[in-house]
């Protein structure tokens, strides 16, 4: 369908709202939002900061809280660390937060954008913020653009642009400890940054692309950077619960139509929206919400605020634009578990089960043991067949794990170390080495013969695993 063939009021879906029919830039100044659900997203912002903030300096048994080292594969999640061994895990585990924001968004709209993305939080708690206090609101914003470079707007800007810089540097340190490790960072701290070029600009970088962000690119992240609002298409259904505009109620039979004094509104058939556009300039994306479900909107509540606001300066019923679904806008109908949103749950619900069991089953020592290639087995005096073998043991704690010896479970027989002395396991490190089982030859089966050896520190069992024996074909 052409530009031409879209009816007037559905012409809006054509264009980004951040953008202008000459296809430039639309700068977009939203007004200071202010209210109850402002204020609650406030807290939870500030919740969230201090979590980002300090999940990388948090310890637990020693493991950073959390760390996505992808160099060298090694990741802690809430403490548990996951090396490439464990990689099926940290699969399933981002499988199910896939799911949870698919679920959250079927159920709830794009919630998880206005309240709980980073891109959000610090563009709106923290960015946005420090430009009120320094640009001033919307009006304000807006008349400094135009003025020209007088020592006011040189002042306002370099002061801004300096803070701007100052937190997207702060944020890049925090970033980079998520990846290589806040006591690395530090150490590069105090060593000196110059003895570390490549950590260096790297952090640059960051700093650059965290500051091209929120000082200029902004709400074109949410808008068309990032794929999830692109979902929203395909998640939503009209039973959906999503920030909404009432247009039963705001539109009436006559529509919409300014507030006059001592005006019965009722009687008139006018809608409740008094078109004052509160809710247009108080969006951080630019849209109208009384268009309906946008790709634009983020869910932040801030139209909500505005709007009650306004309606409760009238004398008018608060809600015209609320949490709903557009079933309960149209035929009144309250949210239902839906059968969709029943069988998320259900895979959830399974893959969380999966997890967790795994989870237990999870070993800190993993041991490899393989049959030496190339090598078959050795007939010793006695009636003895003698297989070498290569063993590799990773220690996923933050412990040396002291003490080490190996016993053949099945089939009775023995194991050698070629290592003299104690066998010690490195914290968060590997131990190689080379072993000898022999085995009776009366007790094998085959040419092919399963041992199970069990790995033990001290007294105590940490793995079992399994190789294949190899024995003389003439044998059973």
């Amino acid at each position: 369908m052409s530009n031409l063939d879209t009816p007037e009021n559905e012409r809006f879906r054509d264009s980004l709202g951040t953008m202008t029919e000459e296809g430039k830039r639309a700068w977009v100044y939203p007004k200071k939002p202010s209210g109850k659900l402002y204020q609650y997203r406030k807290y939870v912002s500030y919740i969230l900061l201090a979590f980002l903030f300090a999940a990388p300096f948090v310890k637990i048994n020693g493991n950073q809280f959390l760390l996505f080292n992808v160099l060298e594969r090694r990741f802690n999640i809430f403490g548990f660390p996951f090396w490439p061994q464990d990689f099926y895990l940290f699969v399933i585990m981002m499988i199910i937060g896939v799911l949870f924001i698919i679920f959250f968004t079927a159920a709830f709209g794009r919630i998880f954008c206005g309240w709980i993305c980073p891109q959000t939080i610090f563009m709106e708690m923290v960015f946005r913020r420090i430009e009120y206090w320094i640009d001033g609101d919307r009006g304000a914003q807006m008349r400094l653009d135009k003025q020209e470079w007088n020592a006011e707007k040189v002042k306002k800007r370099a002061l801004k642009w300096s803070i701007f810089f100052i937190i997207s540097f702060l944020i890049a340190n925090v970033f980079l400890a998520y990846f290589i490790g806040s006591d690395r960072l530090i150490q590069y701290v105090f060593e000196g940054p110059l003895d570390h070029i490549s950590t260096l600009i790297s952090l640059f970088i960051f700093t650059g692309v965290f500051y091209f962000i929120f000082a200029w690119f902004r709400e074109q992240v949410c808008i068309i950077a990032c794929p999830y609002g692109r979902l929203q298409s395909v998640l939503l259904d009209n039973k959906s619960i999503v920030v909404a505009y009432d247009h039963k109620r705001g539109e009436k039979e006559v529509g919409r139509a300014k507030f006059k004094k001592n005006e019965d509104r009722e009687a008139s058939g006018k809608g409740d929206c008094i078109d004052c556009f509160q809710c247009v300039h108080v969006c951080p994306t630019g849209i109208d919400i009384r268009n309906g479900t946008q790709l634009e909107c983020v869910n932040c509540t801030a139209c909500i605020d505005a709007c009650d606001s306004i309606m409760e300066a009238v004398n008018l019923p608060k809600g015209l634009i609320r949490y709903a679904s557009e079933e309960n806008i149209e035929k009144k109908i309250p949210f239902k578990f839906t059968p969709r949103l029943k069988g998320y749950t259900a895979v959830l619900v399974i893959l969380i089960g999966v997890l967790t069991g795994l989870l237990f089953l999870r070993s800190d020592v993993e041991a490899n043991i393989l049959r030496l290639p190339g090598q078959l087995y050795e007939h010793k005096e006695n009636n003895i067949i003698s297989n070498v073998f290569t063993y590799k043991l990773l220690n996923k704690t933050t412990r040396n794990i002291e003490n080490i010896h190996f016993k053949l479970k099945a089939p009775k027989g023995t194991i050698h170390t070629v290592k003299q002395g104690e066998i010690i396991v490195p914290a968060q490190d590997l131990a190689e080495g080379t072993l000898f089982i022999e085995i009776n030859n009366s007790a094998l089966s085959g040419d092919k013969n399963r041992a199970v050896i069990e790995v033990y520190s001290g007294d105590d069992l940490i793995e079992t695993t399994s190789v294949t024996f190899l024995g003389p074909r003439s044998y059973k």
